[in-house]
């Protein structure tokens, strides 16, 4: 053998072991990034019994985790990924030496993984972190936000016909559930928009801006009846005791107000949702003005539907001659006692006595922007609009979603880094 043959050799061994050396095919500080993240990260999920093992669970959470950090909106993002990067498929717990798992086992991942197991594995999180000072309940602020459905209906350019009356309900996901969200924050545009999926309710802390629970719900569910659910579920995790919940007017019901104030003996900063009333006119004393201006005379209270209504009647009433001044319909009536009659709703609950123009208040509604800083990094990391057709899978992804962020703060937090909100902060650093 001569001495080409010989080098030729010598270079195809070289070349196998570089080909072999996984860390030549993955950046040093992503490499760095996913061995803290994971190191912080310590879960475990409960196995079947009998069958098949399969992939082991905790690799595949870890590899969704990577799927968010890194913001891919479809799994077959992630398979190459992880394909490319093996060592980072390595510190998610994959044999690297044995081929990955496909489209079709994430997808089948997600579609049977208990979605409770995931709310533990946050819930330990939340507990660190509350454990290490970085999170409190001291103000909270609940928001959802929609989660589009992987279907025609939602493309803005599909020509399909009543794409969104409630009888063309999409074959695609049969779990998903007609919405319709805001499509503008001026508050003088009436502007709205419609689509088929779910809603995401994230309770977020409003001092460190992470998320403290979530709740998947279909996209028609109102967002003022899982409150409840949701702070008793958080108090589990952490003391809600004496909190500020802050929310915007779609909580603005009686009974959030009431469940603040009297189980958590907290306080609620929830601006006035005035339902399409109008403010009468009245003098600083209190009374009304009817229509012709003339001050109008109190004439009892009346109690319906748990409010307590001041009643107001015509001043000229009772009067045998004369004439309405601006000649009400309900002046020559026929009766005895003719006029117009309004009525004032009493402050008799905590809803109407919160101050909404004082300082304090909105100074303290302020904080309420970090549920939309929060929401702006969650759909960054893919999830404003599915890949997945059925609700257990769309909730699953929406919790690893969570746990991701939780787990970047985690990991920052323990590290000593400046910054625990932004994943590619991080990932710079290190």
């Amino acid at each position: 053998m001569g001495k080409n043959s010989t080098g030729k050799g010598l270079a195809a061994i070289y070349r196998q072991e570089i080909i072999q050396d996984i860390t030549l095919f993955t950046s040093q500080s992503a490499a760095i990034f996913y061995d803290k993240l994971f190191t912080h990260l310590d879960f475990t999920l409960p196995r079947a019994a009998t069958g098949r093992r399969g992939f082991p669970k905790e690799a595949m959470v870890c590899a969704f985790i990577v799927m968010k950090c890194e913001g891919f909106s479809q799994v077959t993002d992630l398979a190459d990924y992880l394909d490319n990067n093996r060592l980072i498929a390595h510190y998610c717990g994959f044999n690297i030496m044995e081929p990955l798992p496909s489209y079709w086992t994430y997808d089948r991942f997600l579609k049977r993984l208990n979605n409770e197991d995931l709310k533990e594995v946050m819930a330990q999180q939340v507990k660190k972190l509350y454990d290490l000072g970085v999170v409190d309940a001291s103000f909270i602020g609940l928001d959802s936000t929609p989660v589009a459905a992987n279907t025609k209906q939602n493309n803005p350019k599909s020509f399909a016909t009543d794409k969104f009356k409630p009888e063309n309900h999409p074959k695609s996901d049969p779990d998903c559930a007609l919405g319709v969200h805001s499509a503008s924050n001026q508050h003088n545009e009436r502007r709205y928009e419609y689509y088929w999926g779910y809603k995401n309710h994230v309770l977020v802390d409003c001092i460190s801006g992470l998320p403290l629970y979530e709740l998947t719900t279909p996209a028609n569910v109102v967002d003022s009846t899982v409150v409840e659910e949701i702070l008793a579920a958080t108090n589990s995790t952490l003391p809600l005791q004496e909190c500020t919940f802050l929310g915007d007017k779609g909580y603005d019901v009686k009974a959030v107000y009431d469940l603040v104030k009297d189980i958590y003996n907290g306080e609620a900063v929830i601006p006035l949702n005035k339902r399409n009333t109008k403010n009468p006119d009245k003098l600083p004393a209190g009374r009304l003005l009817c229509s012709a201006g003339l001050a109008m005379h109190k004439d009892g209270k009346t109690f319906d539907n748990g409010r307590v209504r001041q009643k107001f009647c015509c001043p000229l009433r009772s009067s045998k001659s004369g004439c309405c001044p601006c000649g009400h319909k309900n002046w020559n009536n026929g009766k005895n006692r003719r006029g117009c009659t309004k009525y004032l709703t009493l402050p008799s609950d905590y809803r109407l006595f919160i101050d909404r123009e004082s300082l304090p208040f909105e100074r303290t509604y302020a904080l309420r922007t970090e549920c939309e800083r929060y929401y702006s990094r969650f759909k960054a990391s893919g999830q404003e609009r599915l890949w997945v057709r059925n609700a257990n899978s769309a909730a699953n992804l929406n919790s690893l979603a969570h746990i991701s962020a939780l787990a970047v703060a985690l990991a920052a937090v323990l590290s000593g880094a400046h910054s625990y909100r932004s994943a590619k902060l991080l990932q710079r650093s290190a």
